[in-house]
């Protein structure tokens, strides 16, 4: 898949989601950490409620029954609570989810032919 947005929202989709993920603790923020975790995103995403929703989707999409799914879920909802998109975030955790089963399939590795590679002067495949 390539991503023909500008550079630009791809950075701002990766730095939204490395200060979600930096706020986000194994515990409950107390209201001081949750209220400048907030404000710290709605500081960097600067209005862009699309972007918000994207990275808090796709935290939540590809967490789902991961060891770290509670921390995904607390740094979305950080970002929920700056302003993303409640529309748009469904549509995201499926993109997360698909993208988490992408990642757990095996590497292909079948080649041009669809197998390994074969053995020189070995036999070919079909003969005895």
């Amino acid at each position: 898949m390539v991503d023909k947005r500008p550079q630009a929202d791809r950075i701002l989709v990766a730095e939204i989601t490395g200060e979600a993920r930096h706020r986000a603790k194994w515990r409950e923020l107390s209201s001081d950490e949750e209220a400048a975790a907030v404000a710290a995103l709605v500081q960097l995403a600067a209005g862009r409620a699309d972007l918000l929703a994207e990275v808090a989707g796709i935290l939540e999409g590809a967490s789902e029954g991961e060891l770290g799914e509670p921390v995904a879920r607390q740094a979305a909802g950080l970002c929920r609570k700056a302003g993303a998109d409640p529309e748009a975030v469904p549509g995201w955790i499926e993109v997360g989810r698909r993208r988490r089963a992408a990642a757990r399939m095996p590497p292909f590795s079948g080649g041009l032919r669809g197998g390994a590679a074969r053995r020189r002067g070995g036999p070919t495949p079909g003969t005895p």
